[in-house]
């Protein structure tokens, strides 16, 4: 958001429920976090601590940054500050879900879909762009970040997952196919999957 090159499709997607409610950007971040894990009760994914944790507190985050953060002026700092987010976002959630302390609320129904056979990064990047059309219909702030984050995080996660794996956790599935399930579909306590 602070780069002012387009929010995340997420983001988007909190933006323009924040416009129509008056409750904050973090607000909508928890309550979609809540309603994305009723999505996994068909999928019969488990949240863990990571999940919770993820809920609770990436909303509670965003506001505040929002706050602290400077205002990036130049366009080189508002390019660095896009590029940071996407890659620290592709990353942190090959940490936690590599951790084995389950997945975030919205990577958990990418993990959950993918443990049916497809792809992480094809998943991940329709989650997104779903997402990013109704932030978009709902008034949500869409630039050229907005675009690259929806097209590049899928990837991201689909490298740094098994990259940032740590061993004895349950293997998270990223490609698909039978043959590159180590174990179940998951680091979560059971057959949870993977995914930003």
């Amino acid at each position: 958001m602070a780069s002012r090159l387009g929010n995340d499709p997420w983001d988007t997607l909190h933006q323009g429920l924040a416009r129509h409610t008056g409750l904050s950007i973090g607000t909508w971040i928890i309550i979609a976090a809540v309603a994305v894990m009723a999505l996994w009760i068909p999928l019969r994914q488990r949240p863990g601590v990571g999940t919770i944790s993820n809920a609770l507190l990436v909303g509670a985050f965003a506001d505040l940054f929002l706050w602290v953060l400077p205002d990036p002026r130049t366009v080189a700092v508002r390019w660095g500050y896009l590029i940071a987010a996407v890659l620290v976002a592709g990353f942190a959630t090959g940490c936690y879900i590599g951790a084995g302390l389950g997945p975030g609320p919205r990577d958990g129904l990418t993990t959950g879909l993918a443990a049916r056979g497809h792809s992480i990064r094809v998943v991940r990047t329709g989650i997104e762009l779903t997402v990013l059309a109704a932030g978009w219909l709902l008034g949500g702030t869409v630039g050229i970040g907005t675009l690259i984050y929806a097209v590049t995080i899928g990837p991201l996660t689909h490298v740094f997952i098994p990259m940032l794996e740590i061993k004895g956790t349950t293997r998270t599935k990223t490609r698909g196919r039978p043959e590159d399930e180590a174990a179940p579909a998951a680091p979560v306590p059971a057959e949870c999957g993977d995914a930003a």
